[in-house]
């Protein structure tokens, strides 16, 4: 065990470390970011009270309804037109992640303990049973899943020493449902996230949330089976990310201090640092009711970001994990909040947010 003098010395030249080391073009980026980010006020909540740390969001167009699972184990979904909230599932669970919809009009979700689940009328299958740290899925036409597993070393009560290492242990995985059969198709993502396909299903974009990017693993085409940069350098951990109507992207960001992430990794006295000052991790991935929100638009084609959204004090909703768009709205999830948050698209020109 290291003296503590050593410890308080470490964690000194850490903080250092985190507040001072960004450089001036570095810095220069962040500010030229923040002057093309749009304040989330008109923001208005959606059955405020009833749903219980909402993670993720996914829209049945053809139904108009928007679907969330919530921390208290249940699956819910919203008539949009009228805001009728209907309590569909409870599943006996308080690790429920990303989900999305299926053509048949069913729900698969990920569940950190269960394994990937498929929610219909008639009840609650594992169709993946006991698959790890579960964190998003998305279904092809075809009903083929594609899902990520965030760390094949780590639970989720763990994600932060996933973090603190900085290692690859994720995973994108692939479900046949004819074959009834899961194979790996790519490893070394460091903590894979959100995962969307394509409007024309050539390629799945998967979030890894430690190095504050997206990449691009392609299912068609010439390029099928290569693994390529989708986007770069984010404003912020990218969690689920949801395609649009017009073929680009709505990602959820989490707000985390980048220099202090990168510092801790590089910290050979990392764990005895977080052993001794746990509130380390909250200063580099703030989690309260305070912590900022921000989603981002992202181009279809070459991941550029094209709108910008950002809610760095909460003061309309916080820590915005999944955001999707429908009929003019960005509907937003939280694992902060009782609502799910609607930010109309349509409206006037929206105020600059001030960071």
């Amino acid at each position: 065990m290291a003296p503590k003098s050593f410890l308080l010395a470490c964690l000194l030249a850490f903080t250092v470390q985190i507040f001072f080391s960004l450089s001036v073009s570095s810095l220069a980026s962040l500010l030229s970011i923040s002057k093309e980010s749009s304040s989330m006020k008109g923001l208005t909540k959606l059955g405020e009270g009833c749903v219980n740390h909402p993670e993720d969001v996914s829209v049945v167009v053809s139904k108009g309804a928007l679907y969330t699972a919530t921390r208290d184990g249940w699956v819910k979904y919203f008539i949009l037109h009228n805001e009728t909230l209907v309590n569909w599932k409870h599943i006996d669970s308080q690790s429920l992640l990303g989900l999305t919809t299926t053509k048949d009009g069913g729900v698969i979700l990920c569940d950190n303990e269960k394994g990937l689940l498929k929610v219909t009328e008639e009840g609650v299958e594992a169709i993946v049973p006991h698959a790890g740290f579960t964190n998003d899925v998305i279904a092809a036409s075809d009903g083929t899943l594609y899902f990520t597993v965030a760390s094949t070393k780590y639970t989720p009560t763990d994600f932060y020493k996933d973090m603190a290492e900085g290692k690859p242990y994720g995973q994108l995985r692939k479900y046949d449902p004819k074959l009834k059969e899961t194979t790996v198709l790519h490893e070394g993502f460091y903590f894979a996230n959100g995962i969307a396909l394509s409007k024309n299903e050539d390629f799945v974009v998967v979030c890894e949330s430690w190095k504050f990017r997206c990449r691009r693993y392609w299912l068609k085409g010439d390029r099928a089976g290569i693994l390529d940069a989708f986007i770069e350098n984010l404003p912020g951990g990218p969690d689920n990310i949801n395609l649009a109507p017009d073929g680009s992207f709505w990602i959820g960001l989490i707000k985390m201090n980048q220099t202090g992430v990168r510092a801790i990794q590089k910290c050979r006295e990392k764990w005895e640092l977080l052993d001794a000052y746990p509130g380390l991790i909250s200063l580099l991935l703030p989690m309260g009711s305070d912590a900022g929100a921000r989603v981002v638009k992202v181009d279809g084609n070459d991941g550029k970001i094209i709108r910008d959204f950002n809610d760095p004090d909460a003061t309309y909703i916080s820590f915005v994990t999944s955001a999707a768009e429908f009929d003019g709205n960005l509907y937003l999830a939280s694992l902060q909040s009782n609502f799910i948050g609607i930010l109309p698209l349509d409206g006037p020109e929206p105020q600059l947010a001030t960071i």
